[in-house]
């Protein structure tokens, strides 16, 4: 089954009876039991319920896992798989990450005693040199969040291996239409299902979708546990939006990379970081690993008031944090996503205050560049 009949199919069920073509919301905190010792399958909504199974089933499907674990947002996924270590355990991080990630990281597990150390997982030579004998785990975004370094996940993937780490990949950037970090060696994939697996920035969620049963497992008993689980109203979302992923992203991608190539042009602009330009240093990499470069870009301009201008002109394009909708979404990694990232930290890796990040809808790209063009002025 090709990937985009997947994103419809992949989890049908029409063993409810009713014929229902949608999969039907199961409003329920709590389920009957037929007798004594007997189930139905659902006893709980914390534990599972009909509806984010379906979800669940159709993303572990779309990542080729054994399964996949729903979650009330990307953060509480990541907060849950972060308590797979104990105290003492160290990971590996990209050094370009998302915000949330690093403050999660620095103030909650670390407090909890586990440790982050960073790297340019872009350089396999600084990669290895990483590892110490306390790391349990490497956790990889790619392309990287905002400055879109991609990562070797074939080749990362040997490395925790041969070191007994776990490899750990957030897929949200190019989603499993584009991209199946799993088949290429990782044991866990992360989702904010917020984004392009939603789609349509009406909704919070997060997954992890897990290689082996027993890592499931694992995971299954963190998420009923701490249960942050995955409301149904909000699965029903997911679901739904998934059902456009393979056509929002071929469009949302095809206008990034005709933005990308307009924004070169421009003479405001320094420099454009978008895997799908031949000048990008892992372009090459990025079209043997993966089926597409996504539709998220960054660039500098040539000062923070250009910045600033942009952002305070632009009229179709919205000044918002997250991305993934069919929107197209502009944002100041400076003061939003990356504002507690130390100073130093954010401009030694490029998060200056002439840095934009660009999540590309599925307007026409012409209204896109048009805006763009009045902004700048």
């Amino acid at each position: 089954m090709k990937l985009e009949t997947a994103c419809i199919h992949a989890a049908r069920d029409l063993t409810h009876g009713t014929g229902a073509v949608s999969a039907p919301i199961y409003q329920s905190a709590t389920f009957a039991h037929p007798g004594v010792g007997q189930s139905t399958g659902y006893d709980y909504s914390r534990l599972q319920n009909p509806t984010r199974e379906h979800a669940e089933k159709l993303v572990a499907a779309l990542e080729g896992g054994a399964a996949a674990l729903a979650f009330s947002s990307g953060m509480a996924a990541m907060t849950a798989l972060m308590e797979l270590f104990s105290p003492g355990d160290e990971i590996i991080a990209t050094d370009d990450l998302y915000g949330g990630s690093i403050r999660l990281f620095e103030h909650i597990s670390r407090k909890n005693g586990v440790s982050a150390r960073y790297a340019d997982t872009s350089d396999l030579s600084a990669l290895r040199a990483a590892f110490t004998e306390k790391t349990r785990a490497l956790f990889i975004e790619s392309p990287t969040n905002p400055m879109m370094k991609v990562t070797d996940i074939e080749a990362a993937a040997a490395l925790a291996r041969e070191r007994g780490a776990l490899l750990i990949v957030d897929n949200t950037f190019l989603t499993p239409y584009l991209f199946s970090p799993i088949a290429l060696g990782a044991d866990i994939v992360l989702h904010s299902g917020t984004k392009y697996l939603a789609g349509h920035n009406d909704t919070l969620a997060g997954f992890l979708v897990a290689k082996t049963p027993e890592l499931a497992e694992k995971l299954r008993f963190i998420h009923k546990t701490t249960g942050a689980c995955l409301s149904p109203f909000d699965a029903f979302l997911v679901i739904r939006g998934l059902k456009t992923l393979a056509l929002r992203m071929d469009k949302a991608q095809a206008n990034a990379a005709e933005v990308a190539e307009w924004l070169l042009s421009r003479p405001e602009v320094a420099e454009v970081y978008y895997a799908g330009l031949p000048s990008h240093p892992a372009y090459e990499l990025s079209k043997r690993q993966a089926r597409g470069f996504g539709a998220m870009l960054s660039f500098t301009v040539d000062s923070a008031e250009t910045a600033r201008r942009v952002l305070g002109g632009v009229e179709l394009i919205l000044f918002a944090e997250s991305l993934g909708g069919v929107e197209t979404l502009i944002t100041y990694p400076v003061t939003q996503t990356h504002a507690d990232a130390p100073r130093a930290e954010r401009e030694a890796r490029g998060i200056t205050d002439r840095l934009l990040r660009l999540s590309v809808g599925i307007e026409a790209a012409c209204d896109i560049k048009a805006d763009l063009e009045r902004a700048f002025g």
